[in-house]
């Protein structure tokens, strides 16, 4: 009750989860990529589970926190350079984030023209479905132990910590459908969301090296690329509509 009460943890709750929600934005475009190739039927139900593996890997992060903390010690050292845990796992999710929106931008771009037997819609089975659920739970362990590391640094009580990533992780799951049906209707934004993506895995690569790109440079080039692809869409849009009002019978 003395924390409800207390006007500066309602402060440090409402930035911390402002903050989670934009932290996870990369993350909803990667489950809803993922969850773009399969089935129709089931894809509400795989956005749930990537994201409930969200919140439990970020929970479970701030629950061990003497750990994660113990991830920034250097564990050996290359080129003078020290390695600690946290930039081993920074490099691998970045690789495979790099490596997984590359194949997906590969899949999107060139195998849809050539009937590629990996075009999205195959691989209907549990194990496809099994298969995307277990890429999502890895990259969100790399997503959430940044965004741990993020929240420790701002706020000191781990009630606020916990309270702010369940809020962040309802808003996303309110976000995720209609993001991931947008992303599905206009193949150009996915393929956008993909380059994000591989900035992103960019980024968190060069992390690991302990050289740090601020992610707001990221999102404002990302929101540009949006921004004029937005204004595509609706010239194309304007573009159909004219023909159509010009032809035969119309």
């Amino acid at each position: 009750m003395q924390l409800l009460a207390d006007p500066n943890a309602w402060i440090a709750f409402a930035m911390l989860t402002a903050l989670e929600i934009v932290l996870g934005i990369d993350n909803i475009i990667f489950i809803s990529i993922l969850v773009g190739r399969l089935p129709a039927q089931v894809r509400d139900k795989a956005r749930r589970l990537g994201l409930g593996f969200a919140m439990l890997s970020r929970l479970a992060l701030l629950f061990s926190l003497s750990w994660v903390m113990g991830l920034t010690a250097d564990l050996f050292s290359v080129m003078g350079m020290g390695i600690s845990g946290r930039d081993l796992v920074l490099l691998l999710g970045g690789l495979f984030l790099l490596w997984k929106a590359s194949h997906e931008i590969f899949v999107e771009v060139e195998a849809k023209e050539e009937g590629h037997p990996e075009a999205p819609g195959r691989g209907a089975g549990s194990t496809a479905f099994w298969g995307v659920i277990g890429q999502i739970a890895v990259i969100d362990i790399v997503f959430s132990l940044d965004s741990v590391i993020t929240a420790v640094g701002m706020v000191d009580q781990l009630t606020v910590m916990v309270a702010a990533v369940v809020v962040s992780v309802g808003v996303m799951l309110l976000a995720a459908k209609p993001i991931g049906d947008f992303v599905d209707a206009h193949p150009s934004i996915k393929v956008l969301a993909l380059a994000f993506l591989v900035m992103v895995g960019m980024m968190l690569t060069a992390e690991a090296f302990d050289q740090h790109v601020p992610k707001g440079y990221v999102y404002a080039a990302m929101a540009f690329s949006l921004a004029v692809e937005a204004l595509n869409i609706r010239a194309r849009a304007k573009r159909r509509a004219r023909r159509a009002a010009g032809a035969p019978g119309g």
